[in-house]
């Protein structure tokens, strides 16, 4: 297969037909998805070379980049119009023929002659030499199509019937409606003109096409399947790697050597899985370019503009491309041992608890920066300061229900503050930012605020059960820590409880102080606090688990001999329910929920605590 990249004016700028199989599928592009993306794409470079051309600056064209076509030649008899079969990208081609008719319309109406006659050229061929009505169509879509096709690009001609339903019909009017809109926004005659004139030559020299050539031997249709049906998608790392190794030999590099020392890693089954980030799923070498490329460049990278900033970067920077790819490489080792980690130690808690089990991927290129190595590196004990006040940051407001929408945009904002920082300072100056913001969305919950939450505010249902069993689990490591308890509480696999059962009204009774209405009140204003939650092994039966706390309370209610304060103890050895059965051996009621929940708060407050402002 050869490959190069054209213009729409070298594309369609001879006498040529590029007709869609029959074993493609019809038309199926729409507005919202392709429509509307590609009109905003090719509006905004007529708007630059129009801006440009008023304010006198020469520079080089803008370019838009619309993907790749496979194309098939066909043989044609001589004096016949060449035709080659479009095997894959059908639906860019067409859509771009019916955006350069509706341009070409519009144009014509508004007399630049020059300019219509340009775009035309790009649409029709020569009727002279057309074998059939036809063939003066220089695209020409599958059966299915072609009717309503014909039925657009005929001037003068209103599709009617089932061509008037058509996407394809559709796209035409949508790209005139928007086109005469735009060009008419000011009302002006002279700038309606300029504005078409930019349109014309944005159309017809700034999009680019990768166009690739099947060659004698190449089967069109295994090719077409291979890239439709069978074919694994393009990766952003795909295109990375594509532009790296163009880049590469141009500059003279060995190209198989940069690959066996620095890129082959990335070709493996195990970078291209798919990873969990946040709410999505995205291949893992994908998700660590973003995390590299926020990283280094200190802004936010959506996912759709890895590939694009990438190449920005390279193209922008001082140093080669060989540089880029090292520190890539370099960087992927680090990415891999953080993943790696061990579960206990500070990177390993910081990754379980804020990018898993608070599913913030957006800290990853935070955590990445910390642990780059070489002449940047950052100081352990600074490091140690910065994950402690981030993940105390995340964590607190986890607790007081704040908001997460803008922690991509704070997370790029702690980069660069960090940045900037001496390295031996790092942490104390990630810490300082972090205290200094009063925003809803950046602000760092007090003490206070930390306390209502645990003491007052239900937690059990309103925070999903994996975070409040990663609060759960920290409170039993310090239960532990006094007491010289051997290891840690383990991960994410113990069972959340209430002590005072979900069901209580079934066989726990109420004080009788008050009216019931009240005391029942005040009881379900507790059941669901964080003083009232503990961890166990394995999941109580809630036959079980709604039994009176004593034995002898069971035994009274016909319930055999054991009451729920027997039943905890035998399927948890941890700390936290040890504490619990110690301390209320006859009954487990609101007031002791409070009291617990007092205690759990100041424990979480210690164990995240909120570093303040100097001075």
């Amino acid at each position: 297969m050869r490959a190069q990249t054209l213009t729409p004016f070298q594309l369609f700028g001879n006498q040529g037909r590029y007709v869609v199989p029959m074993f493609q599928r019809p038309y199926v592009w729409n507005r919202e998805e392709q429509w509307e993306p590609l009109w905003q794409d090719v509006r905004t470079l007529a708007e630059r070379m129009l801006e440009e051309s008023s304010a006198g600056v020469r520079e080089e064209a803008p370019t838009h980049f619309l993907g790749a076509i496979v194309l098939d030649q066909q043989f044609a008899p001589t004096a016949f119009i060449p035709a080659r079969h479009i095997i894959d990208g059908q639906q860019r081609l067409t859509t771009l023929q019916l955006l350069l008719d509706a341009a070409e319309a519009v144009v014509r109406e508004h007399g630049l002659a020059a300019d219509a006659s340009a775009l035309r050229g790009l649409i029709l061929n020569n009727a002279a030499i057309a074998q059939s009505p036809d063939d003066v169509f220089k695209v020409w879509p599958t059966n299915y199509d072609r009717s309503a096709f014909r039925a657009a690009m005929t001037d003068g001609h209103k599709p009617t019937g089932d061509d008037a339903k058509s996407q394809i019909v559709k796209a035409h009017e949508f790209f005139s409606h928007e086109i005469a809109e735009w060009a008419e926004l000011d009302g002006d005659p002279e700038k309606v003109r300029q504005r078409l004139h930019s349109l014309t030559l944005a159309l017809t020299q700034s999009l680019r096409l990768v166009v690739i050539d099947l060659e004698d031997g190449d089967n069109a249709q295994v090719i077409f399947e291979t890239l439709n049906h069978r074919g694994t998608p393009l990766l952003a790392a795909d295109l990375v790697k594509n532009f790296v190794f163009q880049i590469a030999e141009a500059d003279g590099l060995d190209p198989e050597t940069l690959y066996e020392e620095h890129w082959k890693k990335f070709d493996s089954k195990e970078w291209r899985r798919s990873v969990g980030t946040g709410s999505q799923k995205r291949p893992r070498l994908d998700v660590f370019l973003n995390y590299w490329l926020v990283m280094r460049t200190l802004r936010e990278v959506p996912a759709d503009r890895v590939f694009t900033d990438f190449r920005s970067l390279v193209s922008s920077a001082e140093t080669g491309v060989i540089e880029h790819v090292r520190d890539l490489s370099a960087s992927a080792e680090v990415f891999e041992r953080l993943e790696r980690a061990d579960a206990f130690s500070l990177e390993g808690t910081f990754y379980y608890r804020v990018l898993s089990v608070l599913r913030q991927s957006a800290w990853g290129p935070f955590l990445l920066w910390l642990y780059r190595e070489g002449p940047d590196a950052v100081e352990p004990a600074q490091r140690e300061r910065a994950l402690k006040a981030a993940e105390s940051w995340a964590i607190r407001r986890m607790l007081v229900r704040a908001p997460t929408r803008a922690i991509t945009a704070l997370v790029v904002d702690l980069l660069r503050v960090m940045d900037e920082a001496p390295r031996d300072e790092v942490g104390e100056a990630l810490s300082r930012y972090l205290a200094e913001q009063t925003v809803e969305s950046r602000y760092w919950p007090s003490d206070s605020d930390v306390r209502s939450a645990v003491v007052d505010q239900p937690i059990y249902g309103r925070i999903p059960q994996a975070r409040v069993r990663m609060i759960l689990e920290e409170l039993e490591d310090q239960a532990r820590t006094p007491l010289a308890e051997e290891g840690h509480c383990t991960r994410g696999k113990l069972t959340i409880e209430h002590v005072m059962p979900q069901g209580w009204r079934e066989h726990w009774r109420l004080p009788g102080e008050r009216t019931p209405e009240l005391e029942s009140m005040d009881r379900d204003r507790y059941i669901h606090t964080l003083g009232n939650l503990t961890l166990v092994n394995n999941k109580l039966n809630p036959a079980l688990s709604n039994r009176p706390w004593l034995d002898s309370e069971a035994v009274a209610r016909g319930l055999g001999k054991r009451g729920k304060q027997s039943i905890l103890e035998e399927h948890s050895v941890l700390v936290l329910n040890r504490e619990i059965l110690r301390g209320h051996p006859d009954q487990w009621t609101e007031e002791a929920i409070r009291r617990r929940g007092e205690r759990m708060a100041e424990q979480i407050i210690q164990s995240w605590p909120r570093f303040a402002p100097a001075g």
